[in-house]
């Protein structure tokens, strides 16, 4: 690769000084991305297996699996945004952590009036789009559960043994690793020196599972807890340090690879292209035939359109493309959230002067409400921390949930104390028909859709149970001396106290919607918007992955089985075009 980005006749500032005006964009596009000459040309010229819309965890998921299986598949990426961040925020310095949130969060629906108005305590909104490069992968919290039989009620069988086959493969490329394996492979010697370095996952994180596993007949709701499963598993190769997992950096390393299997003749290059929205796709008879973009025309060609944009932006794009398909948007599931902060005495634990100076655990406890059968889980993150004020920064850097985390106002009088973080999300109602994603006649078929998300009553009981289960894993598991000794945040994060009394409602209930899903749920046959195949039912050349195919969201984090059924769809696709690839040479030698 040359060092300078100009072309030869004018490089180096000879014969004349060149540009003066790039962009972090210009320069990408120079390397990783279309140029305009390039864009033009790949629309006007060029023809692609595959055209996958999104570059978050499915596009590189349905990439990488395709490539691996075929690196000559013709693969075009369209990202609807600029590149913004190489990492995840997390990995990133500190000051990064204020990206979370505001204008990196877009809406890309109207929001019901219903929804919108509702009191504190309540569901009140759907949290928005990443509108960047690698998308919610940036911004993420890294929790990747695998999802029991139990839990996947509701879904087709055949979908859960694709994502059961494929749950391995997934867990490789997003670097899973549980909380307790972060830093076993590291001896005495140099855990104490990471242990100086940042937070460590030793004796707390291994002593306080054991605790929560041998207490949980104690919680009626409970159904199983483990080591949380985190996509940060460089900490298992390195030895010494872990980050979270995003897209954009594998998805670079993805293209330099191909790049240079096409040098060598031994692969096609994985073309991206950003800044480019996608706002309809043309069909004819219900195959897709051109993508209407921001940026002129694609013909679709013989190539499959991969729809890998999040749940609600490619039900937006069905509904305005494909009036013939059948209950798109009928259902809306997402995860409501309860957030509760808590502390119990260091020293009330037998392990208490074994503790590092700072110290992390990161637990999984998954539940369900008995009558119904709706689920919830506790993403818990503990923190022992006895020096706040030095450890703030290391801390903010290395929790293991990017939302829930300890405040330096919770910290500050806490050195004597373990601080528990719980984020408790459960599964809204899947049948309600209240909750919803309908087309509202405004012009801009990117945004021109209405969402209405509310509690039914099966949703407030649900929600019921997660915070009482919560309540009762903090006082009856995890406190050696029971409820009395567990006291509770009170208040805005930088501004409240310590109290004994549990928080009431409308302090602990948050009023954003995550892991929105079910708009496209998949089903056998007729019973599904989407077939086992992930194709939409009277469409020929267009595939969905992510959110959209959950039939029942369940409590579960969702990124891990995304990955999995995204690879899933590679290798059917695959399969499908060596198969094709096979009769077509039988039907020429015939002849």
């Amino acid at each position: 690769m040359t060092t300078f980005s100009s072309s030869p006749n004018f490089a180096n500032g000879f014969p004349t000084p060149g540009p003066q005006d790039p962009t972090a964009q210009k320069v990408l596009d120079h390397i990783f991305f279309l140029s305009e000459t390039d864009w033009k040309i790949a629309r006007e010229q060029e023809h692609f297996d595959f055209i996958v819309i999104g570059s978050g965890f499915c596009a590189l998921a349905f990439a990488e699996k395709t490539l691996e299986e075929n690196p000559e598949a013709r693969i075009l990426i369209v990202e609807r945004g600029p590149f913004f961040l190489p990492e995840h925020f997390q990995n990133l310095p500190i000051p990064y952590q204020h990206v979370l949130g505001g204008l990196s969060e877009t809406f890309p629906w109207t929001l019901s009036r219903k929804t919108a108005q509702q009191p504190k305590g309540n569901i009140q909104f759907q949290h928005g789009m990443i509108p960047f490069f690698g998308g919610r992968s940036i911004m993420w919290s890294a929790w990747c559960p695998r999802p029991t039989q139990e839990e996947m009620q509701y879904w087709p069988q055949e979908t859960i043994d694709a994502a059961n086959r494929k749950f391995k493969d997934a867990e490789k490329l997003l670097n899973v690793i549980p909380a307790d394996k972060i830093d076993t492979k590291l001896d005495d010697a140099v855990l104490n020196h990471v242990a100086s370095q940042r937070p460590v996952y030793n004796v707390m994180q291994k002593k306080l599972q054991k605790m929560l596993a041998d207490n949980l007949e104690k919680i009626p709701s409970a159904t199983r807890s483990m080591a949380a499963p985190l996509a940060v598993g460089s900490g298992e190769l390195q030895g010494l340090d872990f980050a979270k997992f995003s897209t954009p950096s594998v998805m670079l390393e993805l293209a330099i690879k191909q790049a240079d299997k096409s040098k060598k003749k031994e692969g096609s290059p994985l073309k991206m292209v950003a800044n480019c929205i996608v706002e309809r796709i043309h069909q004819q008879d219900g195959v897709a035939t051109a993508l209407e973009t921001s940026r002129g025309v694609i013909n679709v060609g013989d190539a499959k359109v991969i729809l890998a944009m999040g749940t609600l932006p490619p039900t937006t794009l069905l509904l305005n493309s494909f009036p013939q398909v059948k209950r798109a948007g009928e259902r809306f599931t997402a995860h409501f959230i309860t957030s509760i902060v808590a502390r119990i005495p260091r020293n009330d634990y037998d392990f208490a002067q074994r503790l590092d100076e700072l110290e992390l655990a990161a637990i999984y406890m998954a539940g369900t409400n008995k009558k119904s059968g709706m689920q919830y889980h506790v993403q818990l993150s503990v923190l022992s921390d006895k020096n706040p004020k030095e450890n703030a920064q290391k801390a903010a850097r290395y929790m293991p949930d990017v939302v829930a985390t300890a405040s330096m106002a919770q910290l500050k009088d806490s050195k004597d104390y373990l601080v528990f973080v719980c984020a408790v999300l459960g599964e809204m109602d899947f049948i309600n028909p209240e909750n919803f994603l309908r087309l509202n006649g405004q012009s801009d078929p990117t945004t021109n859709v209405t969402l209405q998300a509310i509690a039914s009553k099966k949703d407030l009981q649900t929600w019921d149970t997660m915070d009482e289960g919560t309540f009762e894993m903090l006082e009856k598991a995890l406190s050696p001396k029971g409820e009395g000794a567990v006291q509770y945040w009170r208040g805005s994060p930088d501004k409240g106290e310590w109290v004994k009394e549990r928080p009431p409602v409308d302090q602990r209930r948050v009023g954003g919607l995550v892991h929105e899903g079910s708009s496209l749920w998949i089903g056998k046959d007729d019973e599904g918007v989407v077939g086992l195949d992930y194709r939409p039912n009277g469409v020929e050349n267009v595939y969905v992955t992510g959110g959209a195919l959950w039939p029942a969201s369940g409590s579960w984090n969702p990124t891990l089985t995304m990955v999995a059924l995204a690879q899933d769809l590679a290798e059917n696709l695959n399969r499908e075009s060596i198969s094709k690839t096979k009769i077509g040479s039988k039907k020429a030698a015939s002849k």
